[in-house]
């Protein structure tokens, strides 16, 4: 399984794999892939700058990658504190209605909790971007499209390429003109923000669009050797997975003391059908876990979301309240509709082997057609 891209990237297997746990980052770099580490869940720079420097010391000189959340155009913003202010009080009530509703608790008083993820803010973006960029990532990708022309020309000038996420033909060729080098085609069955095409449409059109301007990944529904097969004949140069390491034996974040976390709990018992795509989460439409929060929001007397950042910040709370709560009938978490592959917790290098298994036998059977 090797392409350009994984040759230039000096990787053994065309295999990007986006999470925000730097454990499973370094698992997917460490066992042939390109471990991509989501940032935005970082409010400190310096923080982040500790997990890079982990990330340094635990990938074996492999290469790795960091996601960040920017709008090409810089927004104008004030403090998290000053876009509190816009948050309207129904929204608050709403939500706190429906946390009662749920059974789920306040946070305990007497433990420190995060302030809200206040990554998806421009300055905070931009200031993992600097951090980044201190350390030796091999790509910096940009969940929300192209980011803002000085912040690729950055990254050039540190030898670093830059990837984006497309949803559309005319997304991926406004990210090209802009300076991208990677088009990551993310159709509708992804997991996170995604757009209205659906992968097996949206993976050949733009990869037809861009022709040798830019390399494009596929993304969305990827979680088995066969599907990574179908998107290589479809033109692309790999694939970008992240739902699928979800349920990895390394992905520790929310986890309880022993045993799976509520949210992967919730991960292992849903089917392909049990997403949807809403603007809850972030502000803009993203495929999530359908769970009782997510039917809260969909009922008549629920508020219409907030526009990105302020939908956030009106849920960061809610979202550390649910986590707590370890109720899997509960979660709020971004998942593809690949979620129904998702039957077990395995280690990533167990979840790899199979990957570069299944593509083998895919190949052969394809050239058994011949």
């Amino acid at each position: 399984m090797h392409t350009d891209l994984s040759r230039k990237f000096g990787i053994q297997y065309p295999i990007f794999g986006f999470t925000p746990s730097e454990h499973v980052a370094a698992a997917i770099s460490r066992a042939g892939g390109l471990g991509v580490l989501g940032c935005v869940r970082f409010n400190n720079p310096a923080e982040l700058d500790d997990v890079l420097t982990w990330m340094d010391e635990n990938t074996d000189g492999k290469p790795y990658g960091v996601d960040i959340v920017m709008p090409a155009k810089v927004p104008t913003e004030g403090s998290a504190v000053d876009l509190d202010k816009l948050i309207p009080a129904e929204h608050r009530a709403f939500v706190e209605r429906t946390l009662a509703e749920l059974g789920v608790p306040p946070l305990d008083e007497s433990a420190e909790h995060a302030a809200g993820v206040l990554g998806w803010l421009h300055s905070v973006a931009r200031s993992h971007v600097d951090v980044a960029l201190g350390h030796r990532p091999a790509l910096i990708a940009n969940a929300l499209g192209s980011p803002p022309k000085d912040v690729i020309d950055l990254a050039h000038e540190k030898g670093v390429p830059v990837a984006a996420l497309a949803g559309a033909v005319e997304h991926a060729r406004r990210h090209v003109e802009n300076g991208v080098d990677i088009v990551i085609a993310q159709g509708y069955e992804a997991g996170g923000h995604t757009g209205e095409v659906a992968s097996m449409v949206l993976w050949p059109e733009i990869v037809n669009a861009l022709g040798d301007s830019a390399a494009v990944l596929a993304a969305g529904g990827v979680g088995s050797g066969r599907q990574i097969a179908a998107a290589l004949a479809l033109g692309t140069s790999g694939v970008w997975m992240g739902s699928y390491w979800l349920t990895t034996s390394e992905y520790k974040l929310g986890a309880a003391a022993a045993g799976p976390s509520s949210v992967q709990r919730a991960l292992l018992g849903a089917s392909s059908s049990d997403t949807v795509r809403s603007r809850i989460y972030s502000g803009k439409p993203a495929r999530l876990l359908k769970t009782k929060w997510t039917e809260a929001w969909s009922k008549p007397d629920a508020p219409s979301p907030l526009p990105m950042p302020l939908q956030n910040l009106l849920v960061s709370e809610a979202h550390q309240r649910i986590a707590a709560a370890d109720d899997p009938e509960v979660v709020a978490m971004p998942v593809g509709q690949i979620v129904g592959r998702m039957n077990e917790i395995r280690p990533v290098a167990e979840i790899m082997a199979e990957l570069v298994e299944g593509y083998e036998q895919a190949v052969d059977r394809l050239n058994a057609a011949r």
